[in-house]
């Protein structure tokens, strides 16, 4: 038995709670992990909450596809993986399947990458998620190239903030958007180039002014909804919004024709990458390589106990975060 946490119904943090539960041993294609630390994302506020892009299939459900840890055992044909590897759990499967808000998660190997040296567990549970998701957007999809620019909505959040780091890298310009003028010192010294303040600015008048009037490549929008007609008004010609979050709650109208004309509206989700094995590959290269230079750093805002699960859900949800939320097992 592992302490688990588990929800019996739909509903707000309140609903979390710390068990004990079986877990078996790794079947094929499955490896046993100690967790200790896990990765909070925003995906799990809504699974929770019943708003997911898929539902809970049954009660008690449980939660968590990101994390850090030690490999304990090792199913029948997992090849590259040892008793006592350090390793990161990234998400590439549904919560309704595996889940990692425990003591000990079994995980299919297929989402399991070796944790780089040097890098802790908090380290190792605050990285994947958010540069994989950045990375496989702009990078991977977008072919981001040095000298465009990319607008960054929900920039303050652990992907904003690694889309600001993958931007910098490849010699683009990130510019962050942030409701208030709270957060603009903390993004200009995450390295962004430059921040608008949506309550105060107009975001495509701002853009344009920055670009010389071109507007910017691409558009990394976290908060869809009405907004996007005005984040489309942001673009080129030719550009790319991608949308990868939806955290306006709220549904938007096809923007005007005059604006959707030469610019395209993507969709996009991290499974696209960390469900196939070759793009999950390039990826890993691409972010290890970047910790390895010191050009990617994931930035932790705060750190609870698994005993705190509720109380970490509560201030994610309060959006007052810059960066990752970090979640530590204690065995």
């Amino acid at each position: 038995m592992v302490r688990t946490v588990r929800f019996h119904g739909l509903g707000g943090p309140e609903v979390l709670r710390l068990e004990e539960a079986g877990i078996g041993e790794p079947g094929p294609g499955e490896l046993l992990i100690r967790v200790d630390a896990i990765g909070l994302n925003r995906a799990e506020v809504l699974f929770r909450s019943g708003r997911y892009i898929e539902p809970v299939r049954e009660f008690p459900a449980r939660l968590g596809a990101e994390a850090a840890g030690a490999v304990e055992a090792v199913g029948e044909g997992v090849a590259g993986f040892a008793v006592g590897d350090a390793v990161s759990v990234v998400p590439a499967f549904s919560m309704n399947d595996y889940a990692v808000y425990a003591e000990r998660a079994i995980v299919p190997a297929r989402a399991v990458l070796h944790r780089p040296e040097g890098l802790d567990a908090v380290g190792g549970a605050a990285v994947w998620m958010p540069y994989v998701t950045a990375y496989g957007a702009l990078v991977d999809a977008g072919r981001l190239r040095a000298g465009d620019a990319v607008v960054v909505t929900a920039a303050s959040s652990s992907v904003g903030l690694a889309a600001i780091q993958i931007a910098n890298r490849v010699g683009a310009v990130p510019i962050a958007t942030t409701r208030t003028a709270a957060k603009r010192d903390a993004l200009l010294k995450a390295g962004a180039a430059e921040v608008v303040v949506t309550a105060e600015e107009d975001v495509a008048g701002r853009v344009a002014a920055l670009t010389g009037g071109r507007g910017a490549e691409f558009v990394f929008d976290a908060v869809s909804g009405p907004g996007v007609s005005e984040l489309l008004g942001a673009l080129a010609p030719g550009g790319t919004l991608f949308v990868y979050g939806e955290l306006s709650g709220r549904e938007g109208l096809l923007p005007p024709l005059a604006l959707l004309a030469g610019r395209s509206i993507r969709g996009y989700t991290l499974h696209e990458v960390t469900r196939d094995r070759e793009s999950l590959a390039r990826a890993e290269a691409f972010v290890a390589s970047g910790l390895r230079s010191g050009a990617f750093a994931p930035v932790v805002d705060r750190v609870f106990g698994l005993a705190e699960i509720a109380e970490a859900h509560r201030y994610m949800e309060a959006g007052e975060q810059v960066g990752k939320i970090v979640v530590t097992v204690d065995h």
